[in-house]
């Protein structure tokens, strides 16, 4: 996606009308940068071809390794070092320039080609698309899991959104003059490697070259669009004698060291800095001149202790740029002002009347946002009247007021392990648009007549209102599934309406689950796809909200129920507001994957023996269903199946139809759907309030104004789901500290020269394994066996008259490892445990 280009002012960090700055004051020190090029210039450039733009993607691993995408998006153009990012930081969107010859590189021919093992900040979904609510809420748990006593609180992950289950891995390339692919004018032979790879047993990177000394293009930042890196992050900080500031040292090595005036600095650092050696702070980046390898900066925040969870929560929300302050008055004046509240008789006038339907929610057992609601009721010809029902939030978020300005820059809910960020307040979220049980509330609803194996006869959509008889939990509805002849008494569900009878919902949700059931079945006989991942749930102490256990989250028939209707109704919505705004619909895409990675990836498989058909999304799916196996690993060969084929998926990307001239590109890959929008979670995400708009056709403005909110919520979206990721490895972080080590079988996902990668099976995490680091081995080797990288570790023998140990690591061995803490807080090692046999 291209963005406009815009100017920042004439001071600060990156600041591109730069040229003669710095100078006088500076003049005696050596310029490290380049200064920035003038907006004219880069304007100029990108149009005759010899600039391009792109988001840069800064290697975890390595911040030394740059990328960003190539113009046809097929891989990845390489930026050597921080000198080249110009002082660019992850996520900005950034203009580059090929540098002159004499700069280019030059690398030695080598024998074969081998790629690299990095894992980008920018993974992210890649495709699956329910709406059931994901769990993130505490909640008293039942029963005792993981380790310690038994545990006050439960919090699991129970989003099933397909969109959230591919992983996004971009390719990486290095271009090489002569060959194919094209940047501006001019001719390149692009060796990928992979950021993160395709797979870990591909190897480290390597160069291919058309001869014995073929140079590598040199490229360099010269400009910053847009600067989407917050700035700010955490980090230490350290004295430094003799000198006027003191140094702050990022977490983030991604991030260049700051220099902080010591002026800036608390009184009690200047008098004890060693005090703070374990304190996390907050440091913003000020700026960053053009003569110096490091950052200038100011001190926004003393979090406090190092390790603990609270602090490294807040430091997370805000290097993510996460509005967790609290809604401003004027914001709060937006809402209704009589408490109680109720609906105003005129409103009920004007919309269908649904209280007196069967209808019931489906969500977590602690959820407070309920958005959506069910229900099936049988019509006498034998087919099926299902509803899904959701909150109508456009009600009471009226665009433009102050309410909807803010909802529409937080864009989504930010779902931690311990608590929710919300979109809107929470008396909006849990109150008066939240579909709590027996109470009157607004709803937009689509409602079809389905025959029992969910053909669509008719549809009706529009603004209702429903009084839900019942809030079930997950475990409530999958009970009533399993148990479809037993007679349910009442204390053993939650409080029901008088106007129903526990027979009338059962017998619903039961209808619901046969048509779910034949609604899946079709979809994958469609051609879509599903990835699943593990998701690891917690289990918290009450008081003090520290992890007492923690568990893989089982995906259930219930689940299955809901996300069914809700991709019904949002694929249903998508057809409705394309077809009546066709340049204005905010729809959802879902690109392929990348063929390049794909073709890897297939390469990879034939070399395993997997017979993988990577055609479409439904060949994919086919392909894996045949290929797991029935024994006791065959759940774990699917994970990391899975795994292998989520590394090329893309994100999928909200946009406006007005700006996509192909309908060929509104398709969605993964869902194998034409048309496909969000509609089902307008509480938690904007993008849904947007849809509901349309859908009442009282939406006020233009596809480019549209589009810019697309790819607002779009980072947004993308922000969350890695915060949401960092708080889950926090916390597991935590309980492996409080709980380790932790015994497990692993199972091996990837093989590279020196290291391997690990599936943790009890826990669904990913460990990399360092043969240097195991201890007890006598020595190791890399090898191929019939093209299958292998490592040959040689363990020494317990005592003299014993021959030493060989074990053979290779993709889908099992192994045991023990997982356990490293000094550094929140950080721990899997480390590879001596085989009890030879077998592998």
């Amino acid at each position: 996606m291209v963005h406009p280009l815009k100017s920042f002012p004439a001071t600060g960090v990156n600041s591109p009308g730069e040229k003669g700055k710095n100078k006088g004051d500076r003049r005696s020190k050596k310029q490290v940068f380049e200064s920035y090029m003038s907006l004219e210039e880069v304007s100029h450039g990108l149009k005759r071809g010899e600039l391009h733009q792109g988001q840069l993607r800064i290697n975890p691993k390595n911040y030394n390794e740059a990328f960003i995408p190539s113009p046809d998006d097929t891989r990845d153009i390489f930026l050597d070092g921080v000198v080249a990012r110009n002082r660019a930081l992850n996520g900005d969107i950034v203009v580059i320039q090929i540098l002159p010859r004499e700069q280019w590189k030059v690398k030695p021919q080598v024998e074969h080609v081998s790629l690299q093992v990095v894992k980008s900040d920018t993974d992210c979904d890649g495709t699956s698309e329910s709406d059931t609510q994901t769990e993130h809420v505490p909640r008293t748990a039942q029963k005792s899991a993981g380790h310690g006593p038994s545990p006050d609180v439960r919090v699991e992950d129970q989003s099933s959104d397909p969109e959230e289950l591919l992983r996004k891995r971009p390719d990486v390339s290095f271009l090489i003059p002569g060959f194919s692919s094209t940047l501006g004018s001019k001719a390149w032979l692009a060796h990928s490697i992979v950021d993160p790879p395709l797979h870990p047993s591909i190897g480290r990177r390597g160069f291919l070259h058309a001869n014995s000394e073929s140079p590598i293009f040199i490229y360099q930042v010269v400009y910053i669009v847009e600067r989407k890196h917050s700035r700010a992050v955490t980090g230490h900080l350290k004295f430094l004698p003799d000198k006027p500031f003191a140094m702050f040292s990022p977490v983030d090595h991604r991030v260049p060291r700051i220099n902080v005036k010591l002026d800036d600095c608390p009184t009690e650092f200047r008098a004890n800095p060693g005090d703070f050696a374990k304190t996390l702070l907050i440091c913003r980046i000020t700026d960053w001149p053009v003569d110096s390898n490091f950052a200038e900066g100011r001190l926004a925040k003393t979090l406090g202790q190092a390790g603990e969870i609270e602090p490294e929560t807040e430091g997370i929300m805000i290097e993510y740029n996460v509005d967790f302050s609290e809604f401003p008055q004027e914001v709060l004046d937006c809402l209704p002002k009589t408490l109680p509240w109720t609906i105003p008789p005129e409103e009920i006038e004007k919309r269908r009347d649904l209280r007196k339907e069967c209808i019931f929610t489906i969500d977590p057992a602690t959820a407070r946002d309920l958005d959506d609601a069910l229900s099936c009721k049988q019509l006498p010809d034998g087919n099926f009247e299902v509803g899904v029902h959701i909150a109508d939030v456009s009600y009471f978020v009226k665009e433009g007021t102050p309410l909807d300005n803010m909802a529409s820059q937080r864009a989504t809910s930010v779902y931690l392990v311990q608590m929710v960020v919300p979109m809107l307040p929470r008396l909006l979220c849990e109150e008066l648009c939240s579909l709590n049980p027996l109470t009157d509330r607004l709803t937009v609803s689509v409602i079809w007549k389905l025959t029992p194996e969910g053909k669509i006869l008719d549809k009706w959509f529009g603004r209702s209102v429903m009084h839900s008889c019942v809030k079930l939990s997950y475990d409530d509805a999958q009970r009533l599934i399993e148990a479809p002849e037993r007679l349910f008494p009442p204390d053993e569900l939650p409080p029901i309406d008088a106007e129903h009878t526990v027979d009338e919902i059962h017998q619903a949700v039961l209808h619901l689950h046969s048509i779910a059931k034949n609604l899946r079945a079709q979809r994958f006989l469609g051609g879509a796809l599903r990835l699943d991942q593990p998701k690891l749930s917690f289990t918290l102490d009450k008081e003090t909200m520290m992890p007492q256990g923690c568990y893989i989250y089982e995906y259930r028939d219930c689940n299955k129920l809901v996300e069914e209707f809700m991709l019904l109704a949002n694929m249903a919505v998508a057809t409705h507001i394309y077809r009546t705004f066709p340049t204005l619909a905010l729809l959802r895409h879902h690109p392929p994957p990348k063929a390049k990675l794909v073709k890897e990836l297939e390469v990879l498989c034939n070399q395993l023996g997997l017979n993988m058909d990577f055609t479409s999304a439904g060949t994919i799916h086919k392909s894996l269903c045949a290929i797991y196996g029935d024994d006791e690993y065959s759940v774990y060969r699917r994970q990391v199946l899975n795994n292998m084929c989520s590394r090329p998926m893309q994100l999928a990307l909200y946009f406006c139809t007005g700006t996509k001239l192909l309908k060929e590109h509104f398709h969605h890959y993964a869902l194998n759907v034409p048309l496909y929008t969000h509609f089902t979670s307008p509480i938690r995400r904007y993008p849904d309030i947007i849809v509901h708009r349309l859908l009442a056709a009282s939406l006020s403005t233009s596809h480019k104004r549209l589009q810019i909110r697309a790819l607002h919520c779009n980072d947004k979206k993308t922000l969350s789901k890695k915060v949401q990721e960092l708080s889950s490895e926090l916390y597991f972080g935590v309980f492996v500290k409080e709980c380790g080590p932790l015994e497990s079988k692993a199972m091996v996902m990837g093989v590279l020269d020196k290291s391997f990668d690990v599936l943790v099976l009890k826990y669904g995490v990913q460990k990399r394994i360092y043969c240097k680091s195991i201890v007890g081995l006598d020595s190791y080797r890399f090898q191929k066996v019939e093209k299958v990288p292998q490592l040959l570790l040689v363990w020494t023998s317990d005592d003299e008259e014993s021959s030493p140990v060989e074990q053979v690591i290779s993709i889908f061995s099992v192994v045991d490892v023990q997982l356990k803490a490293d000094e550094v807080p929140l950080k721990y090692s899997a480390l590879l445990k001596r085989p009890e046999n030879v077998a592998s």
